[in-house]
């Protein structure tokens, strides 16, 4: 009798390794803390802000952030999760590297009462930099919600270019909603420039 033998291949998807600390010109860019709670709940109880996120539920809550919280701070994940900070440490916002099934994805939001300095375009920036130099080879994926023009404004200054658009699900809206997708590659990354 003949064992057939069956050669199992292994994907091996890379890491960029831990959740670094990053400073760009105005904010640093840190791995979460629980006690990061109450501003990432004020923050996300905004339905201004809520609204262009496609998994926020509305009402927010500090349970809620807490249960996120722990998921990001147990260091089991792959993904970067970083909050975006002032000088004086204030939890302003976040950037994430999120690793699902087709790849990596950028995502990001900032406190309402910060919009309009340039400091996502200069955070964002920061990470993607940082994670090329990690990632050279890999594609970022990012988007946001159609009516979302100073997200994908952020996004058209880094490089990113449009390649489908479709609904998705949001769940602070509760309905679908155009979205527009987009994809960076390390070459194409354009540094920002200091505010």
């Amino acid at each position: 009798m003949n064992a057939a033998i069956v050669e199992r291949s292994v994907e091996v998807r890379l890491a960029p390794g831990p959740c670094p600390i990053i400073q760009s010109h105005r904010l640093t860019l840190r791995p979460h803390r629980i006690g990061d709670a109450d501003a990432i709940a004020a923050s996300l109880a905004d339905f201004k802000v809520a609204r262009m996120l496609s998994r926020v539920p509305q009402p927010y809550h500090r349970d809620d952030a807490i249960d996120w919280l722990v998921r990001q701070t147990s260091g089991l994940m792959p993904d970067w999760s970083l909050a975006v900070t002032t000088g004086d440490d204030v939890h302003i916002g976040v950037v994430g590297m999120e690793l699902r099934r087709d790849g990596w994805h950028l995502g990001y939001w900032l406190n309402r009462y910060y919009w309009d300095h340039g400091y996502m375009t200069e955070a964002t920036g920061a990470v993607l930099e940082r994670f090329f130099r990690r990632m050279p080879d890999a594609v970022v994926h990012s988007g946001a919600f159609a009516d979302n023009l100073a997200s994908l404004n952020v996004q058209r200054k880094l490089g990113f270019r449009i390649v489908d658009a479709g609904e998705v699900f949001s769940t602070a809206r509760n309905r679908m909603a155009p979205h527009i997708e987009t994809m960076l590659e390390a070459g194409d990354l354009v540094r920002p420039q200091a505010c």
